[in-house]
């Protein structure tokens, strides 16, 4: 019988032995140990798609392991953004998020709030820019703006869903240059790609997205840049105006775009991921083909960007409300 406990006891100091170092080959285990899903809330050809496979493709060669961007299209960005925050928190889903990320809870559309998120870094910012077509007869935004005032319902905009912030550009603008928000002829599209293939049909008339979306029509003769919405000039685009200094106006929504993942994510996938894409953002390729795209290099780490969208969610809910899209 002693023989029988002596035996047991060994068998349990064995089996915790096994226990103890399976416990410690997990602890060790270090993330991603497997492929990554990047999911992108708007349409493949966008800047948001651009960009976000840029970043992919520096997460994978600094951490080894495939980072695949998904696109997850619909309700205005929503149905991507979604996807995102219900994601299982193990760092295997993460997400790239743009501006209407902070506009959705003022439309009273469930499911994503800036509360929603892991922010782990901002990496673009750029003004939203007026985009028409080449041989559209307006030399410039004042008689773009012109002819809305006088026919509203024969200029018909699009570049992104009824609320999203390429909509509330144009609508904040016209309404500043009084112009009735219900009034304006809006055509909800899935982002900048669909909507400037509309444009170049002749299909509509306007188009609002940042200046590096609209540049290869640009380039090749088939749409031409006004100005930026915005309060200040782009160094990228050093000749383009501005709609503040036009005007006489003070409106100048910022887009972003910023990798996120759902709430939750472990503190070693923040700090990695984080850091990476720190590292990302100063590499002089990286920055040499967001310039050749016209995008900017905008970094924020992950607190300084949770602080921007929260902001931004407060200052686009009350142009929002002043616009007639929010209650």
């Amino acid at each position: 019988m002693a023989f029988k406990a002596s035996e047991f006891a060994r068998r349990v100091v064995s089996m915790a032995g096994i226990a103890v170092m399976l416990s410690a080959g997990t602890a060790l285990a270090e993330w991603p140990e497997k492929a990554v899903t990047i999911i992108v809330p708007w349409a493949a050809g966008g800047g948001t798609d651009a960009t976000a496979r840029a970043v992919a493709q520096g997460l994978e060669k600094r951490l080894g392991q495939p980072f695949n961007v998904v696109n997850r299209t619909g309700g205005g960005g929503l149905v991507g953004h979604s996807a995102i925050v219900q994601a299982q928190p193990d760092g295997y889903t993460l997400g790239v998020i743009t501006v209407e990320s902070a506009m959705y809870q003022a439309q009273n559309l469930p499911g994503v709030t800036p509360d929603d998120f892991t922010y782990l870094g901002r990496f673009n910012a750029d003004a939203v820019a007026v985009n028409v077509r080449a041989d559209a007869p307006y030399k410039d935004v004042k008689e773009l703006v012109a002819a809305v005032k006088a026919d509203p319902g024969s200029i018909s905009a699009s570049g992104a869903n009824r609320g999203g912030l390429s909509h509330l550009a144009w609508v904040g603008l016209l309404t500043k240059l009084d112009i009735p928000a219900d009034q304006i002829n809006w055509v909800a599209s899935d982002g900048a790609a669909p909507a400037l293939q509309q444009l170049a049909a002749n299909a509509i008339n306007v188009v609002t997205t940042s200046p590096a979306e609209a540049r290869p029509l640009v380039d090749a003769g088939e749409a031409k840049t006004l100005a930026l919405i915005s309060g200040e000039r782009n160094s990228l685009y050093p000749d383009l105006p501005t709609t503040d200094e036009i005007f006489g106006i003070q409106w100048s929504p910022l887009p972003y775009r910023g990798l996120t993942g759902p709430k939750g994510l472990p503190p070693e996938v923040v700090e990695k991921v984080s850091a990476t894409l720190k590292d990302i953002t100063e590499d002089p390729e990286f920055k040499d083909f967001m310039a050749s795209r016209g995008f900017s290099v905008a970094y924020q780490d992950g607190p300084t960007f949770d602080k921007t969208v929260h902001d931004a969610a407060v200052s686009l809910t009350e142009s929002m409300k002043a616009a007639g899209l929010a209650q």
